[in-house]
């Protein structure tokens, strides 16, 4: 990206490049749908704000940034289009820090505009991954220390006390079609039920799923075409194209991030960061998504969001 690109120049420019992505054939009321142009009247003069609008159906008046992330922001729709392109580039992040440099804003500003991009890059999973004779791995990893002990059921309900990298951190699963997205999902507890609940609604039968050794996965071949595993334990991370070497290097690209760029996260904001590793891994150069490209996607998935700075999670 270049920074001297007029759209992170100019508010006007960035405005009708926003309304290019929302609204490729022309503007649609965000308040009753209508798309027909005859019935939207663009409202000029110098008591009307550029790129205002009026629906003739509702009566109703909006801008592109009604009924998006964007909506009631006091930012400049300029460095709202550099942040989205910063942190779309990004392959480790962006920090609210660095967002706050080098745009110029405050760093409270800056934390909570890179958090709705976040929302704007998050995934609904409309349907599941895999299919066909297509290989899905399953991992887990655990980042961070619980901020609530994690209960143990062998204590009676009383917090885990042995030590280890797993008893009281917080648990990550991750879902990696080999060659494909991902897939992340931040778990109260990783056990079994919780697991093959995630792994049965979000991979698709005929799927070939590939696991380390873990007990999480037993009995998961009744649910998939395949069910293969190699033994972590005794040294084996290949056996023909078995492996989870997919799911590793993406846990490797987020821990390297969350470490050397943002450092610190609490747990109720952890699922935000995992959006916006799977939206980077999920557009990333090699499925043929280029920086322009993966912008264009977050200025479109703004749209039917909010998060509001009463609801900050």
């Amino acid at each position: 990206m270049n920074l001297t690109d007029p759209r992170f120049q100019d508010a006007e420019k960035a405005r009708k490049w926003l309304e290019a992505q929302r609204w490729p054939t022309g503007p649609v009321c965000p308040h009753c749908g209508n798309v027909d142009p005859e019935k939207i009247t663009a409202l000029k003069g110098k008591v009307h704000r550029p790129g205002l609008y009026q629906c003739a159906e509702c009566r109703e008046q909006f801008t592109v940034t009604v009924g998006t992330v964007m909506e009631r922001s006091k930012i400049p729709l300029n460095k709202w289009v550099a942040a989205m392109h910063l942190m779309g580039a990004s392959k480790k992040g962006m920090s609210a820090h660095q967002l706050h440099r080098m745009l110029g804003i405050t760093y409270q500003s800056a934390w909570f505009l890179a958090h709705r991009i976040r929302e704007a890059m998050r995934d609904d999973y409309a349907s599941p991954i895999g299919g066909g004779s297509k290989i899905v791995e399953a991992d887990e990893t655990y980042f961070g220390k619980a901020e609530t002990p994690r209960v143990s059921p062998q204590r009676k309900g009383r917090p885990f006390t042995k030590k280890g990298h797993a008893w009281n951190n917080r648990p990550i699963l991750a879902l990696v079609e080999r060659g494909g997205s991902v897939r992340t999902f931040h778990v109260p507890v990783a056990d079994k039920a919780n697991v093959q609940a995630i792994v049965a609604a979000n991979i698709a039968r005929e799927s070939r799923l590939h696991t380390d050794e873990s007990k999480l996965y037993f009995g998961a071949d009744k649910m998939f075409a395949a069910h293969e595993t190699v033994k972590h334990s005794a040294g084996e991370y290949v056996r023909d194209d078995i492996h989870t070497n997919s799911a590793e290097g993406y846990f490797s690209i987020f821990k390297r991030g969350m470490r050397g760029v943002y450092q610190h996260c609490k747990e109720k904001h952890l699922h935000r960061y995992l959006a916006e590793f799977d939206f980077r891994y999920n557009n990333r150069i090699a499925l043929g998504v280029g920086d322009f490209e993966r912008a264009s996607k977050i200025a479109k998935g703004a749209e039917g969001k909010r998060l509001t700075y009463r609801r900050p999670h």
